[in-house]
């Protein structure tokens, strides 16, 4: 390969498609012109949201487009494959603004390390069963207590048992480690369980690649940008959030959405509910904080304190 070549490699041609000059230069001399967009792993001008399937595609995980995607990602080389990723994160953009459209957005946030069989993963499975009889769940898409939300969310439409056969079922794998693909064929010896699943959101993302997404949520929104789909995680859950204990994934989640909350007119509050009174008061005193972050404003009164999860869905109930 040329020096010429490695020069128009990296440069935006995304941005200029009427610009030929150079590329008719490096023809002549015998290079090749290679766009970021045709290296990449995903449709970066894609329509829609992903589903599990089409990330999940194949076996090993290794070649799946959501590992192939990270591996590019954890690779990307100049501002050509970064331009292709902000494309692609922009798709997304517009797919999921249209997939909400109607719907009612309670988000779950929680910890990604709550294995399958605990009972921390097991609340988790309950509140998205309770909160989805009304409301779509959304979750950060990931393992752990996001996983659990999506799941249950997913059996909130099912005959009494189904949930508790599917938790049996992926308890049988507790973690994405050591072997993503087992941990994988056990959800889906959980998800045949469900052939009329209620729906419900993931919202991972490729920066941190080593966790992969659940294959639980019905949609996937998965970014590259990991600031950016934090934001739209939260913005998203017009009809509040529930706070599950986590450590500082979950504490940052709680104050940017307090952050939002704070300046929010008070039609547009959203609930905040921090379930774990013990944990959130001692372990990681977070309350105190939002406590006196609310007072006076008019979130003051949409933040709440509780030790259950059938306590935090009580608040949700009427949808």
């Amino acid at each position: 390969m040329s020096e010429i070549d490695v020069a128009v490699i990296k440069h935006p041609l995304e941005l200029l498609p009427a610009w030929t000059g150079d590329n008719d230069r490096v023809l002549a001399q015998g290079g090749r012109v290679v766009r970021s967009i045709d290296r990449a792993p995903v449709d970066v001008e894609r329509s829609g949201l992903y589903s599990p399937d089409e990330l999940f595609d194949t076996t090993p995980y290794e070649r799946t487009v959501d590992g192939r995607a990270h591996a590019w990602a954890q690779a990307t080389d100049g501002a050509s494959d970064l331009l292709a990723q902000v494309r692609h994160d922009v798709a997304i953009d517009r797919a999921l603004t249209d997939w909400v459209q109607g719907r009612r957005m309670v988000g779950v946030m929680g910890g990604h390390a709550a294995q399958r069989g605990s009972a921390e993963y097991e609340a988790a499975a309950r509140l998205g069963a309770l909160l989805g009889r009304h409301l779509v769940v959304a979750t950060g898409g990931g393992p752990g207590a996001m996983e659990a939300a999506n799941l249950g969310c997913r059996f909130a439409r099912s005959p009494a048992g189904t949930l508790t056969e599917a938790l049996a079922r992926v308890a049988v794998v507790p973690s994405f480690r050591p072997s993503v693909d087992a941990w994988l064929e056990a959800a889906r010896e959980a998800l045949v369980l469900s052939p009329d699943p209620a729906p419900s959101l993931g919202v991972p993302t490729w920066h941190y690649g080593h966790e992969p997404p659940n294959l639980f949520a019905t949609a996937i929104a998965k970014y590259f940008r990991n600031a950016l789909r934090e934001s739209i995680l939260l913005q998203v859950c017009d009809a509040g959030i529930v706070f599950l204990p986590g450590t500082s994934g979950t504490v940052q989640e709680i104050f940017q959405d307090a952050c939002k909350n704070y300046y929010a007119a008070e039609t547009a509050v959203a609930p905040m509910v921090l379930v774990g009174r013990r944990y959130w008061t001692e372990h990681l005193p977070a309350w105190a904080l939002l406590q006196a972050v609310a007072r006076g404003r008019p979130m003051e009164d949409h933040i709440h304190l509780v030790d259950t999860v059938e306590e935090a869905s009580e608040l949700f109930a009427a949808g």
